[in-house]
Order: C-alpha cells, then structure tokens, then sequence
C-alpha cells in the first residue's frame, strides 16, 4: 500500500516549518514533498545586509536538501492546482512541466512586489523581495559610485550618487540605513584612492513615505530611534511624501520637486501571490481564506498559510493576521501539527499568537528592539537583534557570526560582479525569487498580470505589509 501524500507549496518561513515539523512527526510514515523554484530557504530578514556587502549571499540560503531531512525536493514553479482530481502541475528550471498528486496539500506561496499605478515605476524601479534582487542592487551600487567618482559632470555624478528608497516599513528602513553604510564606505575608498565624489561629498540617501513617520506600523518610540539614526547618518527622511513619476533621468516628488538619479528602490511592501486568485477559491484582498485550523472551507485536504492565507486572528477578533514572517513562521508549524491530526497523529489547536516583540536592523551596531514589549535601541537593540538571527536561523550560523566579526574589522569589498543584470529582476514579476532570462522579463507585466493595484496617486505604503518581520523572542 502507497504512502499518503503530502505537498507543500513554497519554502519560505511558513512551507519551510511545516516541512520540517511534518517530517519530523510522520518519520517516514508519509511522503512529504516540498515543492520550491530553488534548492534553499531564503532568510528574508537578514536580506538588507547582502545588498550592502555585509554578509556573503550563501550565508541567508539555507539548503533545503541539507537541512529537511525525510522531505522530498522537487524544483519548480507551480502553475496551476486542479482541486477535482487533486494534483498541482508546475515548471521546472529548465522549463518542462510536471505534475504532482495529493492526499494533503499546504499552499505556502507567499507574496511578490506590490505595485501601483504611477508613471515609470515598473520600467524605472526594482524591488527588494529576493535573492536576484538583492544581488543586483549590491552591484548595481558599487557601480553607480564607480561611475560618479569616474565622471567629469557634476550633474551626473550627483544623479549617480543618489538613491531613492520609497516605502519606510520593515524593508526601506533597513535598506536605506544600510545602504547609506555601504555607500559612504565606497565612497571613502575611491577617496583614499586620490578619486573621490566630486567635492569629496557622501553619497546622499532618500527615504519616502507617505505615512507620517518611518515604521508606521510599530511602536512610535522604534519610530522615533529609527527616525534619530537615519537623520544623524545623512539619510533624507521624508515622511507624507512620495513618488508621482519615474523617467529615466530621476523621480518627480509630490510636491513637485525632481529628484536626479538612477537609483529607484522599491519597498512598498507585497501583495499575495497570484497563483492564489487563480485557484478560484474565495480569497480576501488577494488571499486565500482558511478558517482558524488554516484549513480551506469545503477543501479539508487543502490548507494554506502565510502570507497566501488570510488567517483569522484571535487575537484581534474580526482581523487577519499581518502578513510577517513572525506569523508565517508560526503558521508553519501549527499547519504542519493540523495536517498530522488529520491522519490521527494529535489533534488539531487553532492558531493563535501574540506579538512578542520586534527588531529593526539600523545598520553598524545600530538597532531598534521591543522585546516584550520593553523599548531598545543602539548596541543593545543590535545585540538582541543579532542573537534572536543566529537563533532563529536554520543553518549557517557560523558563516553568518564570521562574516559580521569580518564586517567589523575589514573594510567593504568593492566589488562587482555583474551576474545579475537589471532586466532579469522586473518590478512587475509573480516570482522575485527568479532571475529572469531577457525574453520572459519582456513579457513581465503579463506574467504577474491581474493582480492589480490597491491604490492609485503616489507610493510608499503606510504599513510595509509582508515585510519580514523580526520577533525577538519565540
């Protein structure tokens, strides 16, 4: 008699958990298959450090094969979920299609960019939700400051040397305050080198937001650190106030004034993935409903979490829990628990969670903390935020604490790679994780398709929503 079957559809922090957690309570009693585009889990939270040379990008892949032991990899992009006849078909990396069957299926997919409706923004700006992303833009940093020391113009030398972060959630926040390290510290380089900026100026570093103040959905006093460590780092924090159009030469403001750059970073936060829509389900603002045991109504064997899923909060009677990695992550495993009840292993607990605290990385040894609720900020901040990192990791810690003690006392390499080109990573993709060859990054907008705007006017989301979050405790 054939095993049972188990699918799980993405491996980020939800998929990963309950692959793991089911593979340690089934032990072989059922075939647990993990279906992912890439062999690794990504450590979103730690992504901001490997934009600006902080860590090596391996150090936040975790191996999916090394680390799910008794779990089944399958690489792919799954297209389409037949609910009749229970089977998921997907595409490999090499592009040939495939098909898998189910007894159980744990829909993980996560979420993509989100996008709005303003001028140039998805010919002109590039996100921050994978690892091609991140890659581009250490590149594509190291190069702009190349180019600016290298120019004759002070006009584009200025344009160069300037980058626009729109969106002051979780993501913006850390990408700015980071980047802003990361491009001084070239720029003292090119300096030493008898090639500084023109007028030996600091690269200058924007933030924009059209909430009124960065991290809006935290502790105002979190806030208020992050707001005190940017400005006294150089960062331009500009709250109420965001984007109206992107050219090719720079972004218009709201207020009217244009900005010159090539440097237009995108952390507005994620809308759910679209492969959710496409189901057919019913969904709620693009995801996916479940009741509180994460299972889909009238669909026992299907249950979903995670940034797809609008989870019920029982914390918060009427609302859904926030698209976060804290969430994700504990969703994860609660799924995992649900579905082994379903064959008898338990028995099946709603999920529920109360927020335990959250860090925000500032750069340096610069951070901003509240674990249980008690305000942090500076060394102390970073070191609880450094310690619940290695916890929390899956694997890697070592390389992870070697590279922050390296960070420490070596300065940045500057260095470029050029592997990841600037079509490859479209804004207007339903898969961030992927670096896309020329001819599917042509046809981006109607791959990531209907999934639409929420707003129209100018960006920068009030609460960066889907942003990995970063709990200090649990």
């Amino acid at each position: 008699m054939s095993r049972s079957r188990i699918v799980i559809v993405g491996a980020g922090f939800a998929g990963y958990q309950a692959a793991r957690t089911l593979s340690r309570k089934f032990r072989g009693a059922a075939e647990i298959v993990l279906v992912n585009p890439n062999d690794y889990f990504l450590y979103l939270p730690l992504l901001p450090e490997v934009a600006a040379g902080v860590l090596e990008p391996r150090r936040v892949s975790v191996s999916l094969v090394g680390t799910l032991r008794g779990v089944r990899l399958v690489l792919g992009e799954v297209d389409g979920v037949d609910l009749a006849s229970r089977k998921i078909t997907y595409v490999d990396p090499e592009g040939q299609g495939g098909e898998l069957r189910y007894d159980r299926l744990v829909l993980t997919v996560g979420s993509v960019n989100k996008l709005l409706p303003i001028p140039g923004v998805a010919e002109y700006a590039h996100g921050f939700r994978g690892m091609p992303e991140a890659l581009y833009l250490r590149d594509h940093i190291t190069r702009q400051i190349t180019m600016a020391a290298a120019s004759e113009d002070t006009a584009e030398s200025d344009a160069r040397s300037t980058f626009v972060v729109v969106g002051a959630g979780y993501t913006g926040t850390e990408v700015a305050a980071h980047g802003k390290l990361f491009t001084d510290s070239l720029a003292k380089q090119h300096r030493r080198a008898g090639n500084g900026l023109r007028g030996d100026t600091l690269p200058r570093w924007m933030l924009l937001d059209i909430a009124p103040r960065v991290l809006p959905e935290l502790d105002e006093r979190l806030s208020k650190t992050a707001h005190r460590v940017l400005t006294k780092r150089g960062v331009d924090v500009r709250t109420g106030m965001s984007v109206k159009e992107a050219t090719n030469e720079g972004v218009l403001l709201d207020d009217g004034e244009f900005i010159s750059t090539h440097s237009l970073i995108w952390c507005v936060g994620v809308r759910p993935d679209p492969l959710v829509e496409e189901i057919g389900l019913p969904s709620e603002k693009g995801r996916m409903c479940v009741d509180e045991y994460l299972q889909v109504p009238d669909h026992p064997e299907v249950f979903a979490c995670g940034d797809a899923a609008a989870v019920p909060d029982l914390t918060r009677p009427g609302e859904f829990t926030p698209m976060t990695g804290q969430h994700a992550e504990r969703q994860g495993k609660a799924v995992a628990r649900n579905v082994a009840a379903s064959y008898g292993y338990g028995e099946r607990r709603p999920y529920k969670h109360h927020d335990l605290g959250f860090t925000v990385d500032l750069g340096g040894v610069q951070a901003a903390a509240n674990p249980f609720g008690v305000p942090l900020s500076g060394p102390v901040a970073n070191a609880v935020m450094r310690a619940y990192h290695l916890a929390a990791l899956p694997g890697n810690r070592v390389r992870v604490a070697a590279d922050w003690l390296l960070d420490a006392v070596l300065p940045r390499q500057a260095a470029q790679l050029g592997l990841v080109r600037s079509w490859s990573v479209p804004l207007e993709s339903a898969s961030p994780e992927l670096a896309h060859p020329p001819e599917r990054s042509a046809g981006a907008a109607g791959e990531s398709g209907s999934g639409g705007t929420a707003a129209s006017g100018s960006a920068g989301s009030a609460a960066d929503a889907g942003a990995p979050d970063k709990p200090t405790q649990g």
